[in-house]
């Protein structure tokens, strides 16, 4: 079956009408005859909406029960059942209550698509899982409903349902939006102008990159890589030398005249893909880039102008600022200069070349620099080199050869012979001095134009000049080895130091995996994780990627580097030889500590919040219940100065002022579990006898015909509490089980005694045989009471819990036991 199309309409926030676009594609697509059907749609109170949805078959929300209330969420099973051609869901990144098949919507719709129907939704962008920081600095509101940017970038089409920010704020203030006592705290906070305006440049930014990736990837597709200008990329060519400054304010400039161009810079790695000739002036040059609004990339090549040209096609580059060459005449007479061959393949690209104060003039000829190592291109190099300075060098010497004898012949060769240990290393060297001892036997020796050599001198000269070509060739060779073994060690280093800056200066992982991505010339690269329990067929999702058609499974990439069990970096490209992949397991490394260490930061964010907004609950919660007890106060002496004329009014004054205590002992019990929470309540820990404490509990719970069914062993051991609290806890279950058991069932204490510990067990008087009825149990085992009670355990080194037979409910308490049976004195010293 194919799988659907997802039609995602996005908004830059609420109100824009997201989902009245929604449900006017929905009516479109019925009246062209599809079988359409609204899955579920969140109208929010908007008449308009709601009167829009009217006339589109419905399905029927599945309700659940969490804590205790009722909600409503997608019907999955429904849609799937009904199997329309498209289905209406409205809020993607809603996140599901628990006990639904999927922990957010997205997911749900995942599993329409892969049943063949097409999916028309709406999404925020404040809910993509990439904005989510830049959004809490704009509004300062966390938003913990988030969606992975790959499931939105993985959507067949995106329309921006866009809105003036000054508009949806006339709509805030007509009340087409929100209620009426929500519209003042919108226009005040979240929905400021600024705000708005921020988040729509988000919006259309956000959209604009998908439009560019989906142009690329036709681009890709279709074999294209002539640019299109559908607008100006300028990229400056940087070398890490002094010229790089001038070479980016000039491009600059360029992309300042040009309005919506892109400034980018390209910093090319020869040879071993990894080394960075001048780290210092190329970070403060890639500071300057990013200063002036561009962007910073590195790449690898062993030919610049053909990895310059390369990534300017393959990011659609309209125009290339080069420095003028710092080269001499004389080298540029050997060999055209980056910017001459870059001109020369660069086609329909502007390549412009600039002059500065480095430029080729005053510099003098100077000799190559010695080779930081050797491989096919070197060696090839040296042989065709020799191929011609030793005919060259020979027919010279021919012409002086009564001057300069064997000996000047043999000392000429042996230059040839060094320069060329020195381009390709040890067998060019030997092959050169080998080749070099044959022309000298020929030419310089008795007889000449023969190979016989008579005299033993000349034997031993050119023995010794043999001998003295391949010491040099093997030195040589050896030195190059050594060379780039350093500059490999060295370049590694600091590709893993960059990226560990990186990630302490908090870069995202998009940016990091990019860093790597140029680093190593991949085509495109992406942080996977499994998704947890799918261990027979893992499912995978994308944490972060870049580049061109990122992989989605491990499977899908041309290389691997497992970070752990659940977490692993695909990639695209060329292969990579063993080293590389040694440093790209390190990368990985990385970026899996940096993908941890974003994932601590942001529950350390959210939980700072839920703190705030505790702290905020609980000085809430104590101020009220100072304020309230005084008028608690006044009404409990206003019932004792009643005198009842009956026995109705005496019965009616008794529960009244029951109530009243009740509602103090609330506050009391709130007062006391704040001050717990907060550290401020005092604990004294000693033995304690549990039948003083059981005393005590009953004298608290007062008159009135309470039973108790009381089961103690003959001498229970004395618990380490403190005396008060452990009162306080006995008094609140007991009284718990007394409200909660009905007339005529006492409920029953039990306590036994086990090694090290004593269990105290609290069961109601509800027969075990009757219906358990399961939100009123939930309720009860988060009502207050047991709440504070659980509390004041654990505070004492106890435990609390509590289960359920049947009907009844039992609550298990349980403290550790003294060493001794010591009595406490009177004074409780």
């Amino acid at each position: 079956m194919a799988r659907g199309r997802l039609r995602i309409h996005l908004g830059a926030a609420p109100g824009v009408g997201k989902t009245y676009a929604m449900l006017q594609e929905g009516r479109r697509l019925c009246e062209q005859g599809a079988d359409v059907v609204i899955g579920l749609v969140e109208p929010h109170g908007r008449r308009l909406t709601a009167a829009l949805a009217e006339g589109l078959e419905t399905i029927p929300r599945h309700t659940l029960v969490h804590r205790g209330t009722a909600f409503t969420e997608l019907d999955l099973d429904a849609v799937l059942a009904r199997h329309p051609q498209v289905a209406l869901v409205d809020e993607l990144a809603h996140t599901n209550v628990p006990g639904s098949r999927n922990a957010k919507r997205w997911q749900d719709v995942e599993e329409l698509l892969d049943a063949g129907i097409d999916v028309v939704t709406t999404l925020n962008i404040q809910h993509l899982e990439s904005l989510n920081d830049v959004v809490r600095q704009i509004t300062g509101v966390v938003q913990h409903e988030t969606l992975p940017d790959e499931v939105a970038r993985r959507a067949d089409e995106i329309e921006l349902v866009d809105l003036l920010p000054e508009t949806l704020r006339r709509r805030l203030v007509h009340g087409d939006v929100y209620p009426p006592d929500r519209v003042e705290g919108a226009l005040t906070h979240y929905s400021r102008l600024g705000n708005l305006t921020a988040l729509r440049e988000l919006a259309l930014l956000w959209l604009a990159d998908r439009v560019e990736e989906g142009l690329q990837r036709y681009r890709a597709e279709h074999g294209i890589t002539a640019p299109w200008e559908t607008r100006e990329r300028i990229m400056v060519g940087l070398t890490g030398g002094p010229e790089g400054e001038t070479l980016i304010r000039r491009a600059a400039r360029i992309t300042a005249r040009t309005p919506g161009s892109e400034l980018l810079a390209l910093h090319v790695v020869p040879g071993d893909g990894l080394t960075l000739p001048a780290p210092g002036a190329l970070a403060g040059q890639r500071a300057l880039v990013e200063s002036l609004g561009g962007s910073y990339h590195q790449t690898t090549g062993e030919d610049i102008p053909e990895a310059l040209l390369r990534f300017a096609e393959a990011e659609n580059v309209t125009q290339i600022v080069l420095g003028a060459s710092r080269r001499g005449r004389f080298s540029l007479l050997l060999r055209a200069g980056v910017g001459r061959r870059t001109i020369h393949g660069s086609g329909p690209i502007d390549v412009h070349i600039v002059t500065h104060e480095q430029a080729a003039g005053a510099a003098s000829p100077r000799l190559p620099r010695p080779p930081r190592g050797t491989g096919p291109a070197r060696l090839w190099s040296a042989t065709a080199g020799a191929a011609v300075l030793l005919p060259l060098l020979t027919l010279v010497l021919t012409a002086v050869r009564d001057r300069v004898g064997l000996p000047g012949a043999l000392m000429s060769y042996l230059l040839a012979v060094v320069v060329a240990a020195l381009v390709g290393g040890t067998y060019p060297a030997l092959a050169t001095a080998v080749a070099a001892g044959l022309l000298a036997d020929f030419y310089f020796t008795a007889p000449l134009h023969s190979l016989k050599v008579t005299r033993p001198v000349d034997i031993v000269a050119l023995a010794v000049f043999l001998t003295a070509g391949w010491l040099v060739g093997a030195a040589a060779g050896a030195a190059a080895r050594r060379t780039r073994q350093a500059l490999r060690a060295t370049s590694e280093a600091r590709a893993l130091s960059r990226l560990a800056v990186a990630i302490a200066r908090g870069q995202d992982l998009p940016a990091l995996l990019e860093q790597v991505r140029e680093n190593f010339a991949l085509t495109s690269l992406s942080l996977l994780q499994r998704e947890p329990g799918h261990t027979a067929e893992p499912r995978w999702y994308v944490v972060a990627s870049t580049g061109e058609r990122p992989p989605e499974r491990p499977y899908e990439g041309d290389l691997e580097a497992p970070i752990d069990d659940d977490l692993t970096l695909a990639a695209r490209g060329h292969g990579l030889g063993g080293d590389d992949q040694r440093i790209l397991a390190a990368c990985a490394a990385q970026i899996g500590i940096a993908h941890t260490q974003g994932r601590l930061t942001r529950h350390a964010a959210e939980t700072d919040t839920l703190a705030a907004a505790e702290h905020t609950r609980a000085s809430l919660l104590l101020t009220a219940s100072h304020d309230l007890r005084a008028p608690l106060r006044a009404a409990e002496e206003a019932l004792v100065r009643l005198r009842p004329t009956s026995d109705g009014e005496t019965r009616g004054i008794a529960t009244a002022r029951s109530a009243v205590r009740r509602a103090t002992q609330l506050l009391t019990d709130l007062d006391d579990l704040s001050r717990l929470h907060a550290g401020a309540l005092d604990l004294y820990l000693r033995p304690v006898d549990l039948d003083e404490a059981l005393t005590a509990a009953l004298d608290d719970l007062g008159t009135g015909g309470h039973t108790l069914v009381l089961r103690l062993p003959e001498q229970p051991p004395y618990v380490l509490a403190d005396a008060v609290l452990l009162t306080r806890v006995l008094t609140a279950l007991a009284a718990d089980a007394l409200r909660h058991s009905p007339p005529g069932a006492p409920p029953t204490l039990t306590a036994e005694a086990r090694p090290g510990h004593l269990t105290i067990r609290i069961t109601d008087g509800t027969d075990p045989d009757t219906e358990s009825d399961g939100s009123r149990v939930d309720a009860r085992a988060d009502s207050l009471p047991l709440r504070l009670s659980r509390d004041l355990g654990e505070a004492m080194g106890g435990t609390l819990d509590h289960t359920t037979t049947g009907g009844a409910f039992s609550v298990t308490f349980t403290l550790p036991t003294a060493a001794h049976r010591i009595a406490p004195s009177p004074a409780g010293q």
